[in-house]
């Protein structure tokens, strides 16, 4: 269901979705109110892109209406880049949206490739988990359900069968640096990992590259340090890299470690080309924490869509370090994640409660 008070930008995304076959447009409105009414008639539908700004009901109260309907409905909050739906996206995500997507403007939105490409896989991999979830409550949604659909035993669907995952020896030592890379669920793994961090004995710098675009990165630094008590900035080019801080790439920049000798290091932002069609993209942030840290080095890779991470933490483990993931039961996609784990590199993977504890013993020396 695409929700959007502007006629021109609903017609527009649903001619960006409807060119994926794997597609189907359930429905098109054009407020919060008649998404709500919408979804109350028809609990079939996979995925909802939800405006931020629209009359009648905006997209944040609409989001907790929808919740309250279903709480496993898959929300993409869709908004244009200003440091208000920044803010109001993050408040979604803490509300239970699955991800969000950067619209652009009106004038622009019928050229933006981009756009398109990031919406469809968004809502591909957000259909495929609503339907994933279905299968694991045995649940069957009828087309016009008026009520919740009841939960009744039936087979599950069959699934392609995934690779054996298997986990290498755990590498000596204490880490020196700690990187962080994710995607979609991002945010939500964050401060639930910072949450479970703030009251361990942790020194060491965190690094994190967030698939975020610029202005949402500034909101989410303000928001990890409240979660975790710690410091937390945007990255800054060469600035120090300094124990116990924690350092958030910048929309539409790339995060890079570099080595001063004597002096340790600092953090490089830089601009160069987009890796997996995103900047930030995590792998050169590993590639970069390999060559400086070498086997002091710590990955962790939590949700997300892709493989961003793969070549930067093979570049990891080549160099002695660690890498750890998120599990697939807790990630909001398990792309990102499930290539590392499936390429053999990891030490542990995790579902998110037990990630922090993990990560305070690995820092100890443990």
């Amino acid at each position: 269901m695409v929700v959007d008070d502007s006629a021109v930008v609903r017609g527009l995304i649903i001619r960006m979705l409807e060119a994926e076959p794997a597609i189907a447009i359930a429905a098109s409105v054009g407020n919060g109110a008649a998404a709500v009414a919408q979804f109350e008639r028809d609990r079939s539908i996979d995925v909802i892109v939800l405006d931020i700004e629209m009359p009648v009901m905006d997209g944040l109260e609409a989001l907790q209406r929808l919740l309250a309907l279903e709480p496993c409905a898959q929300v993409v909050m869709a908004s244009t880049l200003t440091q208000r739906n920044a803010e109001v996206s993050l408040k979604a995500l803490q509300a239970g949206a699955a991800d969000y997507v950067p619209k652009p403007s009106t004038q622009r939105l019928s050229g933006a490739q981009d756009f398109a490409r990031e919406l469809v896989a968004k809502v591909k991999a957000l259909g495929a988990r609503r339907r994933r979830i279905d299968r694991e409550a045995g649940r069957c949604r009828g087309a016009a359900a008026a009520a919740p659909a009841p939960v009744r035993p039936r087979e599950k669907a069959a699934s392609p069968a995934r690779p054996a995952i298997t986990l290498r020896p755990a590498a000596g030592g204490r880490p020196d640096v700690i990187a962080i890379g994710c995607s979609t669920g991002g945010p939500q793994a964050l401060q639930t990992l910072f949450a479970g961090l703030r009251n361990g004995a942790l020194a060491q710098p965190i690094l994190i590259t967030q698939h975020m675009p610029a202005m949402f990165t500034t909101i989410l630094a303000e928001h990890l340090q409240k979660q975790s008590g710690r410091p937390c900035s945007e990255a800054t080019d060469g600035a120090p890299l300094v124990p116990g801080q924690i350092v958030l790439a910048r929309g539409d920049w790339h995060l890079r470690v570099e080595s001063r000798g004597a002096q340790g290091a600092v953090v490089r932002c830089g601009q160069e080309p987009p890796e997996n069609f995103c900047r930030p993209a995590v792998d050169p942030m590993l590639r970069s924490v390999a060559q400086v840290f070498g086997s002091r080095a710590l990955a962790v890779i939590l949700t997300g869509m892709g493989s961003d991470g793969l070549d930067g933490g093979r570049a990891v483990i080549a160099a002695g370090g660690t890498l750890i993931a998120q599990d697939e039961a807790s990630s909001v996609v398990w792309g990102m994640p499930g290539a590392v784990a499936s390429a053999g590199l990891c030490t542990a993977v995790l579902p998110l409660g037990e990630l922090a504890p993990a990560i305070l013993k690995r820092a100890a020396g443990g």
